[in-house]
């Protein structure tokens, strides 16, 4: 039974026909060393450093670039005369809500009088919110401007007049 002949041993390959495949094998069968071909690796092979070179390269011409765009033209240069009168008037509100007053420091005219005030309707204690802002218009150091305020739940829409003090606007009378 254990003999040379005796074929219970060998694996039949799945086809049934011929000399078993590396498919055909058990997970237990051994291999030897003969079995598969050895893999040849050629590290003679050199890279190069140019493309790594050239990417760095054009990275830090692109960081050179974006810098001197910023230095050459900042953001705060370019808002607009517009931009610049609805954030005075945003500062104003927001300083009137804050301090339930005149206004924060800097956001009115030196003779600015409050019973004159674009919101000398609004009690003390009403918030106000700005709703609309439209129609700037600068000539040199004057401006004025559309405003809808909401305050006691009704709109108030009127004319701000705005002076501008360096390159600050300033609520007026």
């Amino acid at each position: 039974m254990g003999g040379s002949g005796d074929r219970s041993n060998r694996r039949r390959p799945a086809s049934g026909i011929g000399t078993p495949t590396r498919d055909d094998l058990c997970m237990t069968d051994q291999r030897t060393p003969s079995d598969e071909p050895p893999i040849e690796i050629d590290q003679t092979d050199r890279r190069s450093m140019k493309p790594f070179i050239a990417a760095g390269i054009i990275a830090v011409a692109v960081l050179v670039a974006i810098v001197i765009g910023g230095l050459l033209a900042p953001a705060e240069k370019n808002v607009t005369v517009a931009d610049r009168i609805a954030g005075a008037v945003r500062e104003f509100v927001d300083g009137v809500n804050n301090t339930d007053g005149v206004g924060a420091a800097g956001t009115v005219c030196k003779d600015f009088d409050p019973k004159h005030s674009p919101l000398a309707q609004r009690q003390s204690g009403q918030a106000v919110s700005v709703t609309k802002i439209e129609n700037p218009t600068a000539d040199g150091d004057r401006a004025k401007v559309s405003v809808t305020v909401k305050f006691a739940d009704t709109e108030h829409p009127g004319t701000w007049n705005l002076t501008r003090t360096g390159q600050k606007w300033q609520v007026c009378n």
